[in-house]
């Protein structure tokens, strides 16, 4: 149950040049540089629950490994997806675009005191670095 807990973004890395690839106006790519998002993160076995927190909304996300979701982006994005679990500490997702079919990863796992949400699209990475709030 490692990521259980309430962590706030720290840091970015490469966040704008991702966010352009995803096709996100310049507008909402500086507003989401600095939408100071939080996650409330509870793992019940397979299930986990997330709420959401940024200065654009708050979202509650329930989701159980390996069952495919959906869930909307910030700026609007429908996606659908899942999470599995590489070990006790490294989230992976594969999402799929719903507007063009195009495929969003994204992994999360720990280094330190630090979890790392790391992303991939279309040949553009970036990074979230979060800690404990």
């Amino acid at each position: 149950m490692a990521f259980n807990g309430t962590w706030k973004v720290d840091r970015n890395v490469n966040y704008d040049k991702f966010m352009e690839q995803m096709g996100i106006n310049l507008m909402k790519r500086k507003l989401a540089e600095h939408d100071n998002l939080k996650l409330v993160i509870e793992q019940n076995g397979n299930k986990f629950s997330i709420k959401e927190t940024s200065r654009f909304r708050t979202k509650d996300i329930e989701f159980t490994l390996g069952v495919q979701f959906d869930y909307s982006l910030a700026d609007g994005t429908e996606m659908n997806g899942t999470w599995e679990m590489d070990g006790d500490s490294v989230m992976k997702g594969n999402f799929t675009r719903k507007d063009n079919g195009k495929i969003l990863s994204t992994t999360r796992i720990f280094e330190g005191e630090e979890m790392v949400q790391t992303y991939s699209y279309e040949g553009v990475d970036a990074k979230r670095i979060f800690k404990k709030a």
